[in-house]
């Protein structure tokens, strides 16, 4: 299947990391395009995880290069890599379970008003734009004050989903999104990803599910003991080729 031609947002080039005398990656490279949900598949250990974090900012490359939207970066941190447009939501989803949705959905970028030297929390203006914003993007709330704690896991997933479409991300990284999901819960998280490719944001999704793998993403880049295996449209390959090329039993 022919190459997509929108353009690469990221593009990480002959990526090496070594933990002392362990070669975690050797020579990965791997690159993204603009409004395509690109599956990330290993197995366990095989290196996934260890590549996304050196694209978040939480580990160092050893050796290689990384371009965001064309131009080299070195990303130095979580926080850089989020100031640049790179959200991620992993498996724990950084939400506070006892504070509201609003409060989470708005966490650290809070809309205050001054009163003199003051500084309050807008809770109206947030409480109105959370429901606006999620509702834009298909995710309907009971209430912005409802806690977090007393949603369901799909519903925690929406909210990040979310909460980064809302703030203009230009990469979003979801890290096992429905592993602890029901069937249909599953299906809405699916759904909210769709919506995301579909307003051009180019999603990593993380997984062991190959199912799900096969029925959302765009293409699929497989990790094996810490080298590419290779990148695959849509397509291309059937699920079982899929898993012989995880577990090794297949060839390239």
């Amino acid at each position: 299947m022919a190459e997509s031609e929108q353009p690469v947002v990221v593009e990480m080039k002959n990526i090496v990391k070594r933990f002392g005398t362990v070669e975690a990656l050797r020579g990965v490279d791997f690159k993204v395009r603009k409004g395509e949900v690109h599956a990330l598949m290993g197995d366990n250990g095989a290196g996934k995880s260890t590549l996304i974090k050196i694209l978040t900012g939480v580990y160092d490359l050893t050796q290689g290069e990384i371009f965001f939207e064309g131009k080299p970066v070195k990303i130095k941190s979580p926080a850089y890599a989020r100031s640049m447009g790179i959200e991620t939501a992993y498996q724990d989803l950084a939400l506070v379970p006892l504070m509201s949705i609003w409060r989470n959905f708005f966490l650290g970028r809070e809309i205050v008003t001054n009163i003199g030297i003051a500084k309050w929390l807008n809770r109206k203006v947030m409480a109105q734009q959370c429901r606006a914003a999620l509702c834009d993007i298909g995710i309907e709330i009971r209430s912005p004050e409802e806690k977090v704690g007393m949603l369901s896991g799909g519903e925690r997933q929406s909210i990040a989903i979310g909460r980064a479409i809302y703030f203009g991300a230009k990469l979003l990284i979801l890290d096992e999104p429905t592993s602890a999901l029901s069937v249909g819960e599953t299906q809405k998280v699916i759904s909210y990803i769709y919506n995301a490719r579909e307003r051009g944001l180019p999603v990593i999704f993380i997984t062991h599910n190959i199912n799900q793998i096969y029925e959302c993403s765009d293409c699929y880049t497989i990790i094996r003991q810490g080298v590419n295996v290779g990148t695959y449209q849509r397509g291309d390959l059937t699920q079982q080729d899929i898993a012989d090329l995880i577990t090794g039993t297949r060839g390239q």
